[in-house]
């Protein structure tokens, strides 16, 4: 048995052991996404009540959300970087804490010493020959923040990628282990569609982008739709925060080669995998793929190094002078920044780059009634996350508004363009109102 073999062996823990790394007043990191280390975080809520203002930080998360639940607290407090649905409630109600940050910087806060860590929760794939781990479907918002906290807790799973670039960590730096073999948590984008409108947006889209693109994918229904519609073009390539199932197909039909890529050409550059088991398979060693650090991938200097860059990010609201809400609903938090600032500002500094919000033009509410997204001004308290500077095209099903060094006047009828006709009228008489028309 080899050094490294015999120190895995010695650290091989229960999580309820391991959780007893945990005290009173800890920061612990948590690793987000579709990588949440179940056990580990299941065992943490049973060791809740023993302890006192434990704090989570993490980003997004898939996972059920009993750490975030009323009855935690005083016990565990999450104070997360990207408000996901499993944490939404606690957070508009004071149980929980949001820090906004760029997601280019999230793992700065961390390796900077901003939010110096007592512990993190990691979950990687089983090492190999010479004793390195694999971050697997989330490196990019994680490694950094593990090498930097004073105890790492490691959930060591069968089913784990190995992805490969920047993904790295021996054994060593992991002091507990907990093996076990479980499926990683799925999460299927296209199941977020919303009948014809998101079909309909994704061909508006698909238009703006050139052959020899490189592209950067959010999170959601409408940027997995465009890949549907990208069969004709050629030599696309990718530098995203993250990728899904919809890049294998068009990797498959040689539509996504990576060749006319300015940074590492040939490559699939992201931070981490958000899809299903369809993806996490075929991730696994494959040398086409590379997640690195997201302070890399995310870094606006770095995305703009890629010609042809395009961005496609999404929106709550857009007001008549392009401010782009996409984090809160009125003073109501929904989610946060995420990448699209990052990506937005790096494809519009790109040579040929396209920066896209795209949202549906319309909204229904809980109430059964529908309004427009787009809108005269924002709702009093929402959050401006791509400001009306650097915003260059919006897109809803009827088409593509391009604002960028156009004057407000310009802007505003362009918007109302895009705006669903059953609210042109209405939102013609506001500008004149506001002396934009």
């Amino acid at each position: 048995m080899s050094n490294w073999q015999a120190t895995y062996q010695s650290r091989i823990t229960t999580p309820d052991q391991a959780m007893q790394t945990v005290k009173s007043g800890d920061r612990v990191f948590l690793t987000g996404n579709a990588s949440v280390p179940l056990q580990l975080l299941e065992a943490l809520v049973k060791r809740a009540p023993q302890l006192r203002d434990v704090e989570i930080c993490h980003p997004l998360t898939i996972c059920p959300g009993d750490y975030a639940a009323p009855d935690m607290a005083g016990h565990l407090r999450v104070n997360t970087m990207f408000i996901s649905a499993n944490v939404r409630q606690a957070v508009n109600q004071g149980r929980a804490d949001f820090t906004p940050v760029l997601l280019s910087e999230f793992p700065l806060l961390f390796k900077n010493g901003h939010l110096p860590l007592d512990v993190a929760f990691i979950h990687v794939s089983p090492p190999d020959e010479q004793g390195y781990c694999s971050m697997g479907a989330e490196s990019g918002l994680t490694i950094s923040a593990a090498e930097v906290a004073k105890t790492v807790i490691a959930q060591v799973n069968q089913q784990m990628p190995r992805t490969l670039g920047d993904t790295r960590m021996h054994i060593d730096r992991m002091h507990h282990i907990i093996p076990v073999d479980c499926m990683i948590s799925e999460h299927a984008m296209s199941a977020d569609a919303d009948d014809g409108v998101v079909e309909q947006l994704a061909g508006h889209i698909s238009k703006l982008i050139p052959d020899g693109a490189t592209m950067q994918l959010g999170i959601g229904a409408i940027p997995d739709a465009v890949l549907k519609h990208l069969f004709e073009k050629k030599d696309l390539g990718i530098h995203s925060e993250l990728i899904s199932d919809g890049i294998i197909d068009l990797v498959e039909a040689g539509v996504v080669n990576g060749s006319r890529k300015s940074l590492r050409p040939g490559k699939i550059v992201c931070g981490f995998l958000l899809g299903t088991r369809r993806l996490y398979q075929w991730v696994d060693n494959n040398p086409m793929v590379e997640l690195r650090r997201t302070e890399y991938v995310n870094d606006p200097f770095v995305v703009a190094q890629n010609d042809r860059m395009v961005a496609i990010n999404s929106a709550i609201e857009v007001d008549f002078t392009g401010q782009v809400c996409a984090d809160s609903i009125g003073t109501r938090m929904h989610s946060a920044v995420g990448g699209q600032l990052d990506f937005i500002y790096g494809a519009s500094r790109s040579k040929g780059g396209v920066p896209i919000i795209a949202l549906p033009s319309t909204s229904e509410l809980r109430d059964g009634s529908v309004v427009s997204k787009i809108v005269p001004m924002l709702k009093p308290g929402a959050g401006v996350v791509t400001s009306r500077n650097h915003v260059h095209y919006v897109v809803t099903e009827f088409g593509a508004a391009a604002l960028y060094g156009k004057t407000v006047r310009q802007r505003t009828k362009a918007l109302i363009d895009v705006a669903h006709p059953r609210f042109r009228d209405e939102l013609t008489e506001k500008a004149k109102e506001l002396k934009y028309l």
